[in-house]
């Protein structure tokens, strides 16, 4: 098969998921960051702390940060609670606990959900000014009684500039 072949084979195999990507990547403009990682066996140990580097250059622009949690409709609690913890490039540590709602009174999950599988993206700071650039790294660790949570799937953050 000649090289000319083999590339239009590619190109008519692989560009429609190549143009989706690219896409999907552009129409995001805002963010400046997001990051999930997956709980090994989805179980959140509570000595699991998750910990994320982000590079902060904007000391100017607002951001809103997001905590992001993937559920299964199995989790046994409405809510979690986390510490949330930001070290500062030049040496400041603020170390936050909150409470994320995942679902409401009645006991219907909140946020996106396909089949038993539940994203949330919580607001956890908005309109938010970095003093310092450099890297920042923020750590969540459940802060909840039971030492093992169940059926916590995934979880991460996310910043965005403000418009």
């Amino acid at each position: 098969m000649s090289a000319m072949i083999q590339i239009k084979t590619w190109v008519k195999k692989y560009m429609p998921a190549v143009l989706v990507v690219l896409l999907y990547t552009a129409c995001d403009t805002q963010r400046v960051f997001e990051k999930n990682t997956e709980l090994p066996d989805y179980i959140w140990d509570k000595t699991n702390v998750l910990k994320f580097s982000v590079d902060i250059q904007d000391t100017i622009s607002s951001h809103n940060f997001y905590i992001n949690v993937r559920n299964a409709s199995s989790y046994q609690f409405n809510n979690l609670y986390l510490f949330v913890t930001t070290h500062a490039p030049k040496g400041g540590v603020v170390k936050d606990t909150v409470e994320l709602t995942l679902a409401d009174a009645k006991g219907r999950w909140l946020g996106n959900g396909l089949g038993d599988i539940w994203d949330n993206q919580i607001p956890y700071k908005t309109n938010v000014r970095f003093p310092f650039k450099g890297t920042y790294t923020i750590e969540l660790e459940q802060a909840m009684r039971n030492a093992r949570l169940a059926f916590i799937m995934d979880a991460g953050i996310r910043i965005e500039k403000v418009n």
